[in-house]
């Protein structure tokens, strides 16, 4: 047993061994295999790298050919390319010189054509007017050559009417030719005459006609054409207060405020049952406006003395001016007037204050001037003109109450003095009577005049001559000497006199009011009685410094 395993074992180790040199042999003959395979791969890659060399040099000719075909390519389209924007360039240029030649040919045919168009249209207005008046010519072309048969007619007729009476007269009356030549042109003549004054006199009246149709429609147009307003002016203001504890103040300790008030504005304040409220009550519609200003500005502010009215009331008269000059050039801007004098402006705002039966003044001379000027304009005049002397036709108006004289005279004074021309002045002075007036600017003042005072509820009788009776209270009161102010109050029920002080004594003030009364009985008449109170208050004034 031991010995075949000592022989398996050697034949182990003999096969192992023999395996060994088999793998020894082998490898060398793998490595005698491997340099020759070596060198003929050696040989083989000679062969191909000369080849590969040779190659190589036919490609770089081939390549360098190639390269050289390509510049030249290259450089003939870069040529081809610069000629190519060249001839593009021109053709730009060219293209737009005569896109530009076209515009302004296709500018130029367009202005021809608007010439033309507008040639055309002249043309056919002038063909139009020609056409008219060729329908003018033939109207009066027939109707010349219907007068023309008429008279060759009434001529033949006339003719053989002289021969007829020529044979009569030679058979009846034995008359000479000389003599019946001159019977029978004296008869003629009569005939003529009388024929002629017809014709004159059908003229005349188809002119009244005429004109009377045309008047009535230019003022029919300027009516149409010109609205306003139509309420009157009324103569009371209320002024609302925050509470009817405020009415206690108002009056005052044993009613010195309210005495105060009144003497110092001249307006009648009416304290009643009226909640909310006190009332104002003067024919001057400015004294009571600066009232309403006074109380307005007493209520807010809270104290209520104669002192702070006084204050209050200056303040007030102040800004009344400002605001009467202002409505002036609201006036003027309105009515179309321009370059007014500063005085003539203050003078228009006062009319916002004046009334003529119950009408206001200054909205009453901006609609004349509204309606002069579409007058003017209808007629050819000068419409800045024509308005200019409508806006100032009742200026006299603004101070009629101030100083003696008709509105009419006080409004040419003052035409006069602040520089307007004559047909401005013209037209104020015969507004009312135009007939007599120099230019055509006063028949259409009057004629606006008329339409804008003839309009439904525009005027009211009742108020102006209410009115008047006030002022003639107050002129009675001031034509005695000595009295600087007086106010027409309580509906004309009272007229209360406010004498200077060194001027009238205690004494003489009853004597005053006694003769005030005697004037007024005497040149007056009035419904009632008429209070009248004399006020004389001495003021002595010191400022302690």
């Amino acid at each position: 047993m031991t010995s075949m395993m000592y022989a398996i074992i050697g034949l182990l180790i003999g096969v192992a061994i023999g395996g060994y040199i088999a793998y020894v042999r082998a490898i060398s003959r793998r490595a005698q295999l491997d340099d020759s395979l070596k060198q003929q791969a050696q040989a083989e890659a000679q062969v191909v790298r000369e080849s590969a060399q040779q190659d190589a040099g036919r490609l770089r000719a081939e390549a360098e050919r190639v390269r050289q075909d390509a510049t030249r390519l290259y450089q003939e389209a870069e040529l081809r390319e610069k000629q190519s924007l060249k001839e593009r360039d021109a053709v730009l240029t060219e293209t737009a010189r005569e896109r530009e030649s076209l515009r302004a040919e296709r500018a130029e045919t367009k202005r021809d054509r608007e010439e033309l168009k507008r040639e055309i249209e002249r043309l056919n207005r002038r063909a139009e007017q020609l056409d008219a008046r060729g329908l003018k010519l033939d109207a009066l072309e027939e109707r010349l050559e219907r007068d023309h048969r008429r008279i060759e007619e009434e001529l033949a007729s006339v003719a053989e009417r002289a021969r007829a009476a020529d044979m009569r007269l030679f058979e009846v009356a034995s008359l000479s030719p000389e003599q019946a030549r001159e019977l029978i042109l004296g008869k003629l003549d009569a005939e003529l005459e009388e024929e002629k004054a017809l014709r004159v006199r059908a003229a005349i009246d188809r002119a009244n006609v005429e004109g009377k149709r045309r008047a009535q429609a230019i003022i029919a147009q300027a009516i149409q054409r010109s609205a306003s307003e139509t309420s009157a002016a009324m103569s009371v203001s209320v002024v609302p207060i925050p509470s009817d504890a405020m009415k206690g103040r108002i009056i005052g300790r044993e009613g010195r405020n309210i005495r105060a008030f009144e003497a110092l504005t001249g307006v009648d304040l009416i304290i009643d049952d009226t909640p909310e409220a006190v009332i104002l009550s003067s024919f001057n519609p400015i004294r009571r406006e600066v009232a309403k200003h006074v109380l307005e500005g007493l209520v807010a502010d809270g104290r209520i003395h104669p002192t702070r009215i006084e204050e209050m009331v200056h303040k007030a008269q102040d800004d009344m001016k400002a605001f009467i000059h202002s409505q002036g050039e609201d006036a003027a801007i309105e009515a179309g007037v321009v370059g007014l004098k500063p005085g003539l402006l203050q003078l228009l705002g006062r009319m916002y204050f004046r009334t003529s039966y119950g009408q206001n003044v200054l909205k009453h001379s901006v609609q004349v001037a509204h309606l002069t000027g579409i007058l003017g304009a209808e007629l050819g005049l000068d419409v800045s003109m024509a308005r200019r002397a409508g806006l100032l036709h009742d200026v006299g108006k603004s101070i009629d109450r101030e100083i003696e004289g008709t509105h009419v005279d006080i409004g040419v004074s003052l035409a006069r003095r602040f520089g307007e021309g004559p047909e401005v002045t013209d037209a104020i002075a015969h507004h009312h009577d135009p007939e007599n007036g120099e230019t055509l600017y006063s028949v259409l003042v009057a004629a606006a005049d008329a339409i804008s005072a003839a309009r439904p509820g525009a005027r009211r009788e009742e108020l102006e001559s209410y009115i008047k009776r006030l002022e003639q209270l107050e002129v009675i009161a001031t034509s005695f000497p000595g009295v600087s102010q007086a106010y027409a109050i309580q509906a004309g029920r009272e007229v209360r006199v406010i004498v200077q002080p060194e001027k009238v004594t205690d004494a003489q003030a009853t004597l005053l009011a006694r003769e005030i009364a005697g004037r007024i009985e005497q040149d007056m008449e009035y419904p009632g009685q008429v209070q009248v109170t004399v006020v004389r208050e001495q003021r002595a004034v010191e400022y302690a410094k």
